[in-house]
């Protein structure tokens, strides 16, 4: 049996895993769904950085005790879950990449952005990332009524999360992984997980459909993760 903690990317909380987690519990899996500091539910509850969504992850596996741990990190979430998948040591089976961002040691979530819209936007808001609105979400495969759910559940993403640095003690591509990259979001994964890829500890695995999988293919991202937890 295995243990997936999911956690998704910036505006999000658990619950933009329901009709994901509730496919992979008919097939038998325990699931965790997450939400990192500062987001939905737990807005406000403590200043949130990046090392804090680090160990939001982290002490999720410890205080449940998981064993046999698949991490699935979705966009900006990629980047705590790639840090926190070498803490965890021999607890995890595989990491998941859903068309996310992957840790490089020393860079940021912003690192190598090509503007700085996003500081921008981060420093007139208070230190948060506002959230998109429903014309950002138009050609990624969704409908008017998950756009609607989306932009309903999304809440400010605090800033500092996106502009500290990552720190690794290992290259990523030496840990098991699966990339699922979204086609309608780009068809070639950024610089840094087609280095990884290169690794034969990693697989690539492509789903037609844009940024938010768990909204617009549910079932078919079950069945992808549910196909990696049984890798070797």
């Amino acid at each position: 049996m295995t243990d997936f903690v999911l956690v998704a990317g910036t505006w999000l909380g658990a619950w933009a895993w329901d009709e994901v987690a509730g496919e992979l519990r008919d097939a038998g899996h325990d699931v965790h769904a997450l939400t990192l500091s500062g987001l939905a539910e737990k807005r406000g509850t403590q200043p949130a950085g990046q090392r804090t969504h680090v160990r939001d992850i982290v002490g999720e596996v410890e205080r449940l005790d998981l064993r046999e741990v698949v991490l699935v990190g979705h966009s900006y979430a990629g980047i705590p879950v790639g840090q926190a998948a070498e803490r965890i040591g021999d607890r995890l089976r595989r990491l998941v990449f859903v068309d996310a961002n992957v840790p490089e040691d020393g860079e940021s979530f912003l690192s190598g952005w090509p503007s700085g819209h996003v500081r921008q936007a981060i420093a007139d808001h208070d230190g948060y990332w506002p959230p998109l609105g429903p014309p950002d979400y138009a050609g990624q495969g969704l409908t008017d009524e998950q756009i609607a759910r989306i932009v309903g559940g999304s809440t400010p993403h605090p800033g500092v999360t996106l502009t500290e640095p990552a720190v690794l003690a290992r290259p990523l591509a030496e840990l098991p992984a699966t990339y699922v990259k979204c086609l309608l979001d780009g068809d070639e994964p950024v610089p840094a997980v087609a280095a990884a890829l290169k690794s034969d500890s990693w697989e690539l695995v492509e789903l037609d459909t844009g940024h938010w999988p768990m909204f617009s293919q549910p079932r078919a991202l079950a069945r992808v993760l549910h196909t990696a937890a049984a890798r070797p």
